[in-house]
């Protein structure tokens, strides 16, 4: 079976993120020349400058640090929400140039996600679906076969290949986008596969720059529920699992 898992590496981030944006907002507020201003920050801990900085909602300085992440076993499915963040870079394996025949994959077929909605049905459910893959697969293999094989012929094979097939994923955001990111994706209403791709990726972040993600995750952490009537009514619960009480 070609089911995939979820892995989510935070690859590179601005180097000392939190001194970095305590010296662009500290510039907004001095009359210091930059080199000053760069040393008299390293000297001391800003991670209370910070925090008010956030309280303030001054979040411009804070895009000057961004975070890139390495992602794997999500699907295409997911891939269509994720490019909606539009302050974000992305760079996408290619299904035209990267094959999908049954001769790349050593589990017999592309690899996929299933959804947890599937899986809680049981092994028989996703014995069809795990049989729909490879119906799929044996489609795919035909149209490359039938429009010449190899990279020409994998740019229109794909089109066969279904939502839930995998993709691998490098993306950057800044601090204040992924914050916005975190907002909207880690709430208990965004859908289940991009919400578990944003809580890992928080969790990444969190590691590196605790100050400025320490409030980050879903609106209820900060206040009520801004969905009204669509509220998944669990408030409580979730700003329990984020430790906030």
């Amino acid at each position: 079976m070609g089911k995939a898992n979820l892995k989510v590496r935070l690859l590179e981030h601005t180097p000392n993120p939190e001194k970095l944006v305590a010296m662009a907002a500290r510039l907004c507020y001095s009359p210091a020349q930059i080199d000053d201003l760069a040393a008299n920050v390293a000297q001391s801990d800003q991670q209370a400058f910070v925090k008010k900085l956030l309280d303030m909602g001054h979040y411009s300085a804070i895009e000057h640090v961004s975070f890139t992440f390495g992602i794997e076993g999500v699907s295409r499915s997911l891939l269509a929400q994720l490019t909606r963040h539009r302050i974000a870079s992305f760079s996408v394996q290619s299904q035209r140039y990267v094959g999908e025949t049954r001769e790349h994959n050593a589990r017999g077929t592309f690899e996929y996600i299933i959804p947890e909605t599937i899986e809680k049905l049981g092994p028989q459910a996703v014995a069809e679906f795990a049989a729909q893959m490879a119906q799929i697969q044996t489609w795919y293999d035909g149209w490359v076969a039938k429009l010449g094989g190899g990279r020409s012929a994998y740019e229109d094979a794909r089109f066969v290949l279904p939502n839930a097939a995998e993709t691998k994923i490098v993306v950057t955001m800044n601090a204040r986008e992924l914050r916005h990111f975190f907002n909207l994706r880690c709430c208990r209403r965004a859908q289940w596969e991009i919400r578990r791709l944003a809580e890992q990726m928080l969790h990444l972040a969190k590691e590196v720059a605790p100050v400025l993600f320490a409030d980050a995750g879903p609106p209820c952490l900060a206040g009520p529920c801004p969905e009204g009537q669509l509220s998944c009514g669990q408030r409580e619960a979730v700003r329990r699992r984020y430790g906030v009480t």
